[in-house]
């Protein structure tokens, strides 16, 4: 399979199997549509209408060179990986969110945990620290003693350090004979429960050295609470921290609200610049969110950039059909619009040398994932587990508060398979929209809690999210080729 597309001037031709990328001419672009339907007499007689000062040795030159290609396994490439998908293993676990805290010290209109504590949309009306039975994938599952396990301080919303020094311990012994091991402290709002975070972190590396493990720590955070100290621990043990800035003030007040009502952006905006400008060089992100209200999100991302930020990531907003701030496919020729002229931007602002990095433009064409990563994404359920407050095991943060979602706890671990298999089941070739996409090599089939809330089912396709990645997956491609 092939995916071939203008963009900027660049005709490019990708194929999917084999990930080869060309850029190419007009003529080698039509020819290469036009070959595997089409005879070599019919290719060279279209061809020549069209291109009359082309002759018939350059077309069968051309024609010669796509051959070659073709057999070296670069253009129109047979997939060999769904051998792989289906002798797949079982994984053991390399990441945890930790959901330190469900309190949150904003009230954010887009918020998928539901403004300043996280919902339970369970149907007995319980909140989301408390468990009751449910029904996993793999049949009914009594999950009350879960809750008689979990020994943190969830009912406040609050993890305690006994919870987090257990989930770090239950990583540990869950991890199999992987060493780089990778722990999000999120929430609600994390540094709500920052003396907790300080603590698991203490005790994560005092297990290094006895487990061979290492430890990678991501922070997100809204930026209420920064202070020096915060600065300073981030700054010593974080790999990467995620600042949450939506743009421009009036977007980023509009929906990134304090509870009192007031608008956040003078608050957090110089606390960002001071830890970023402290860590010297060291990862993290401004995260944006767009939603119907910003539409026209480049200026915010140009906004973010002339702040003095370098390191930008812009995602659509999360939320469930109808609700207010909601995306829908009539919003894509929009949102396209915008993929595109960022891409121009960047292309100008880097001649003029004064760069930034888009995080959904990041491409690694000679490296990247592995290729069970490529095909089964982020692990979700299997590899990766959400931990809440009171240690309850979720799939990932997105699930957390959908009780039939809950897996387990920390103590007890695991306790339904059948979830964890159904998690496992979810890849490229699982589903048959990303069996003939091409760009199923790049997305890995997608966010499965995108596909649970837009179709009901993890396995389901969120076509919406689809058409946006494929935007910006045709817009990375084409910064590459125009890197050279």
């Amino acid at each position: 399979m092939i995916h071939t597309y203008k963009l900027r001037g660049y005709n490019i031709v990708l194929d999917a199997a084999s990930g080869s990328i060309h850029s190419v001419d007009d003529v080698a672009y039509d020819v290469i549509n036009m070959y595997e339907h089409n005879s070599g007499h019919e290719v060279i007689r279209r061809m020549s209408e069209k291109y009359p000062d082309v002759d018939e040795q350059e077309i069968n030159e051309l024609l010669s060179d796509i051959e070659e290609l073709k057999n070296r396994g670069k253009l129109f490439s047979a997939d060999a990986f769904a051998g792989i998908a289906a002798s797949k293993k079982e994984k053991p676990l390399k990441a945890l969110c930790l959901n330190v805290s469900h309190l949150c010290n904003m009230n954010c209109g887009y918020c998928f945990a539901g403004g300043s504590m996280y919902r339970d949309t369970g149907e007995d009306g319980e909140t989301v620290h408390k468990s009751s039975d449910s029904k996993g994938s793999g049949g009914d599952v009594d999950k009350r003693h879960i809750s008689s396990s979990a020994k943190g301080s969830g009912d406040t919303g609050l993890m305690s350090l006994e919870t987090g020094v257990r989930a770090i311990d239950f990583l540990v012994e869950n991890s199999g004979s992987l060493k780089n091991l990778d722990v999000d402290f999120f929430g609600g709002e994390p540094l709500l429960n920052w003396g907790v975070i300080k603590g698991v972190v203490k005790h994560a590396r005092s297990k290094e050295a006895e487990s061979g493990k290492r430890f990678r720590f991501t922070l997100t955070t809204n930026g209420l609470l920064i202070d020096d100290d915060v600065i300073d621990f981030t700054n010593k043990e974080m790999h990467n921290v995620v600042l949450s800035l939506d743009g421009r003030p009036e977007i980023h007040d509009a929906l990134r609200k304090l509870p009192n009502g007031v608008g956040s952006y003078e608050t957090v905006l110089p606390k960002f610049k001071m830890l970023v400008q402290a860590r010297r060089g060291k990862g993290y992100y401004i995260r944006s969110t767009f939603t119907q209200d910003n539409l026209d999100f480049l200026s915010d991302i140009l906004h973010i950039a002339d702040t003095g930020f370098t390191e930008l990531s812009m995602e659509p907003v999360v939320s469930k059909h109808g609700e207010p701030n909601g995306l829908s496919t009539d919003d894509l020729p929009a949102i396209c619009e915008q993929y595109e002229k960022l891409a121009a931007e960047m292309l100008a602002r880097r001649k003029e040398g004064r760069g930034f990095s888009f995080y959904h433009y990041l491409l690694d064409l000679t490296g990247g994932p592995c290729v069970h990563k490529r095909i089964a994404g982020c692990g979700v359920g299997t590899e990766y587990l959400a931990v809440t407050p009171s240690g309850e095991l979720y799939p990932c943060h997105q699930f957390i508060g959908e009780k039939r979602f809950i897996m387990g706890d920390v103590w007890l671990g695991v306790v339904d398979s059948g979830l964890r298999d159904e998690f496992g089941a979810c890849d490229i070739y699982s589903r048959d929209e990303c069996r003939v996409c091409w760009a199923r090599m790049y997305c890995s089939g997608g966010c499965a809690a995108n596909a649970y809330h837009a179709t009901g089912s993890v396995a389901g396709v969120y076509e919406l999210g689809c058409e946006m990645f494929k935007k910006r997956m045709e817009c990375a491609i084409m910064l590459k080729v125009a890197a050279g």
